[in-house]
């Protein structure tokens, strides 16, 4: 039974991009986690994180999901955790689940020494394993490496990576490094150089 609200999603979206630009952007010159320089910093866990925000972020992103036949969404820690959980969420009250898993930033050294923490399979098997169709996601996406890290760690469990997607794409190469691996990239924003925000096509 569907339990969401009947938001208007082009509402939701312009209260969204209006957080993350009110609150995820620092302007000066910095160093990204992909060695490029840039004359902003994102932070979209500043939003993601916040109640509305988390909200916001997993039902727009739940969206993106509709259709795709995804099985589980995932990503890497720790930009990923909230989004995934969020979409978890979203997903159970709209009354079509789709369970989360968390790529480690390194693998355990004790325990199971899992790379991937993960939900239980809805059919009482492991959640990721052959066959399962799985949507990597995060809240940016500048060159893709943390997305391609986490399309691999869930591709070595057997799975099809069908979606990756991001908040806010950066505009910096990592559409075609996806292209070039043939998984289908969705985004909810783009940004330019100078960091402002507008919806994707």
């Amino acid at each position: 039974m569907n339990r969401l609200p009947s938001d208007d999603p082009a509402a939701l979206r312009d209260e969204l991009r209006g957080l993350l630009a009110a609150h995820c952007f620092s302007f000066g010159d910095f160093v990204l986690a992909s060695g490029q320089r840039s004359s902003y910093f994102y932070n979209g866990k500043l939003v993601t994180l916040s109640p509305r925000g988390a909200y916001l972020t997993g039902r727009l992103v739940f969206e993106l999901l509709r259709g795709e036949r995804i099985d589980a969404i995932g990503g890497k820690t720790l930009g990923a955790d909230p989004i995934v959980t969020a979409v978890a969420l979203v997903s159970a009250l709209a009354g079509e689940p789709v369970p989360a898993f968390i790529v480690r930033a390194a693998q355990k050294d004790h325990g199971k020494q899992d790379l991937i923490a993960e939900a239980f399979g809805p059919d009482g098997a492991a959640l990721l394993g052959p066959g399962r169709r799985v949507a990597i996601v995060d809240d940016v996406a500048t060159t893709g490496g943390s997305l391609l890290e986490a399309a691999a760690a869930a591709e070595q469990r057997g799975c099809t990576v069908a979606l990756v997607a991001a908040i806010v794409d950066r505009q910096q190469g990592a559409a075609e490094a996806f292209r070039a691996r043939g998984y289908p990239f969705r985004s909810l924003f783009i940004a330019d150089a100078s960091g402002t925000l507008s919806d994707a096509g």
